[in-house]
């Protein structure tokens, strides 16, 4: 039987209750575990903890997950990549060199006759204003050139220490706060009120959930992270489930 495969937040390049190599190996481990039974492979943002693409250069380093995601795209298995809020930049280089798609925007999806939206999440639902103000500017392409006219040295060392400073001043919080201040909750719950979703997919809140709108026949899963849980989705013809790698992670659900 074919599955499908979901992991979002794996922040390569940050030190964060394991070193980024380490974290790497994990993946690739990972990767190689799906490898036997996967048809498609989402990987749903903030894959590094920063990357840039200038029109020669790349950020140093990963050779191992991006070797991985090589041979299993030659494989024939479908793999596709979203940006996060981290590694946004990306511009053509997983496409030009692994042939891998990259999505900007959430897409929706059909698997096993169920319509599935999917998405990082960043900037989705209410508040957070001061993130959505910000990615306007990240995202404009006047920034960009101007960003890209900087020496690497320099711009990576600049946007590495934003980074450090966005994820100390912004840690997601470890536990549900209630389905009203939950803003993808929300999101999802605007979103049923005009058009239905079997299942909502996303990464960024770095909590594993599996939130079910029972009244909806909808559900809003959450894929945690791989600095604290290593959690990922699978979906086959039974459905999605949220499962953990290597470790005994929670995952909170209000189904009963």
């Amino acid at each position: 039987m074919h599955k499908i495969y979901f992991a979002s937040d794996f922040h390569l390049g940050v030190n964060a209750n394991s070193t980024s190599l380490e974290r790497e190996k994990t993946l690739v481990r990972w990767l190689d575990m799906i490898a036997v039974d996967a048809s498609e492979i989402y990987l749903v943002g903030d894959l590094f903890d920063f990357w840039f693409e200038y029109k020669y250069t790349v950020p140093k380093g990963f050779v191992r997950l991006l070797g991985k995601l090589a041979e299993l795209k030659d494989k024939g298995i479908n793999i596709e990549v979203f940006t996060g809020n981290h590694d946004m930049w990306m511009f053509g280089y997983l496409t030009d060199e692994l042939g891998i798609p990259v999505h900007k925007q959430p897409v929706q999806k059909e698997f096993f006759g169920k319509k599935y939206f999917i998405g990082h999440g960043d900037g989705l639902g209410p508040g957070d204003h001061g993130y959505k103000f910000i990615k306007k500017v990240f995202a404009n392409p006047v920034c960009q050139w101007l960003f890209a006219r900087l020496h690497p040295n320099f711009s990576f060392g600049l946007a590495n220490f934003w980074s450090g400073q966005s994820r100390i001043s912004n840690a997601s919080p470890d536990h549900f706060l209630g389905e009203n201040d939950e803003w993808l909750v929300q999101f999802c719950k605007e979103t049923l009120m005009k058009t239905h979703y079997d299942c909502f997919v996303f990464g960024h809140r770095h909590l594993p959930i599996d939130f079910h709108f029972k009244n909806q026949n909808s559900r809003y899963i959450n894929l945690g992270d791989w600095v604290r849980y290593n959690t990922y989705a699978v979906i086959d013809a039974h459905g999605i489930e949220l499962k953990s790698w290597e470790k005994d992670s929670k995952i909170f659900t209000n189904e009963i």
